[in-house]
């Protein structure tokens, strides 16, 4: 490791970042096949271009889910205020917390008691939402995380010991294989108490070209996205990737539900990370770089009752093409 890296203060939050970053991409780049973690796809320009993927028109699960959480508001409010007692509403991958917004609203005209702790792994997105959201929506209580999910959570739960109420939208689950997204759901439950509640986005199987089209944008902007991981770890790491040479490649398999990114190499080529770690690529060689899986209701209640949840209600948009399913811990 070069020794930028290798003698790193790692109390200093933002260098202990670029050294897990940097072990990461060196640990997936030698893996065979190879990999890059899709939590990297999120600096400044990726969420830049990921709030314009959401505005594509072949990207629908965005539009989806906004018309479950504006359409349905009320019945969602209603179902998370329970008893009425207050409540930690925790949202895991807030992004620009578009959707919540319609539910933060609504809470505060029935005056709940609540606080609102958005966590992501991006710094912009929580300076983002602790600067704007307090002004355009006046009394909200808000605290945001800035990290890996479960670490805030555990943060989350030493900050206050009231109900926990966690979102967990936008079909996040579905950006790990099946059996990783039932570990997830596991791992989530250890880290809250009966009676705590999760509400879970869920995108559903479909028309595969619907699905497809979605991951395969006419203007490209999936295809950025992509690339952009490349252009970070040339930016942050030191590195000479060409992106010219890489070419995106989306699949959607209708049977198990898995639609899945890759970076495939166009040329044999070399790429040096921080001046020091060579990675070779042969011609056709790929990335892969992410998957977003699909389900059924079924399987959306089957993981529930498998991870120590009770499925307690869904709700769906008019085309039924994506559900937002509340679970109670058991």
């Amino acid at each position: 490791m070069d020794s930028t890296l290798a003698h790193t203060d790692l109390n200093d939050p933002s260098k202990t970042k670029t050294v897990l970053f940097y072990n990461d991409v060196i640990t997936g780049l030698k893996s065979t096949p190879k990999r890059l973690n899709s939590k990297y796809f999120y600096d400044a320009n990726g969420d830049k271009l990921f709030q314009e993927l959401m505005n594509s028109p072949e990207y629908y699960p965005t539009d989806c889910e906004l018309e479950i959480f504006s359409e349905k508001t009320a019945e969602i409010a209603d179902a998370l205020i329970a008893d009425g007692d207050a409540f930690d509403l925790i949202e895991l991958g807030a992004g620009d917390a578009t959707k919540s917004t319609y539910l933060l609203k609504y809470l505060l005209e029935k005056k709940a008691d609540f606080t609102y702790l958005p966590i992501d792994i991006s710094e912009n997105v929580i300076a983002y939402l602790n600067m704007t959201l307090p002004v355009t929506l006046p009394g909200l209580q808000i605290t945001g995380l800035n990290g890996e999910y479960f670490h805030m959570l555990t943060k989350a739960a030493s900050i206050s010991s009231r109900r926990k109420v966690v979102l967990f939208l936008g079909s996040n689950i579905g950006n790990m294989p099946i059996n990783d997204a039932i570990e997830f759901c596991r791992e989530l439950r250890k880290h809250l108490s009966p009676g705590d509640m999760a509400l879970i986005g869920m995108d559903l199987k479909k028309d595969p070209k619907v699905v497809l089209a979605a991951y395969n944008d006419k203007e490209g902007i999936t295809k950025r996205f992509n690339l952009n991981l490349l252009e970070r770890i040339n930016r942050e790491l030191n590195s000479n990737f060409d992106v010219s040479k890489f070419e995106h490649y989306p699949t959607y398999d209708p049977e198990t539900g898995a639609c899945k990114s890759y970076l495939i190499s166009t040329a044999d080529q070399r790429v040096t990370i921080n001046g020091k770690e060579t990675i070779a690529f042969l011609k056709d060689e790929y990335i892969y770089m992410e998957i977003s899986q699909k389900f059924t209701i079924m399987q959306a209640d089957q993981i529930a009752i498998n991870t120590g949840f009770v499925p307690v209600g869904q709700f769906f948009d008019t085309k039924k093409w994506f559900i937002d399913a509340i679970w109670v811990a058991a």
